[in-house]
């Protein structure tokens, strides 16, 4: 599985998603061009799915929601986020997306 979709940054990781809104759950699709395709259960309007793609990432990778900034694409379904976290690993965010029972 490629993971240029995410990437290790010296204090965090940065994500490249591409959201899908108005979804019946949250939750991923699958990693196409580079970027991971994300469903969200929230309208794209006024903000709410910038919200609630904070909220789903916050409660997925277990942070707080302050750690979490989308730095490009507010108005785009194609979107970066760096996650301040320098705990974090690419493999840790992988395995919360895509969870493997060992």
């Amino acid at each position: 599985m490629s993971r240029s979709w995410c990437t290790a940054l010296p204090a965090g990781i940065r994500l490249a998603l591409q959201i899908s809104a108005n979804a019946k759950q949250s939750g991923p699709i699958e990693i196409l061009d580079d970027v991971l395709k994300l469903r969200l259960q929230a309208p794209a309007l006024e903000g709410r799915a910038n919200e609630a793609l904070i909220r789903y990432l916050a409660d997925l990778l277990k942070l707080p929601k302050a750690a979490i900034r989308i730095t490009h694409g507010l108005s785009n379904k194609r979107k970066l986020i760096e996650i301040a976290a320098p705990h974090l690993t690419v493999d840790d965010v992988t395995n919360a997306f895509f969870p493997t029972d060992k």
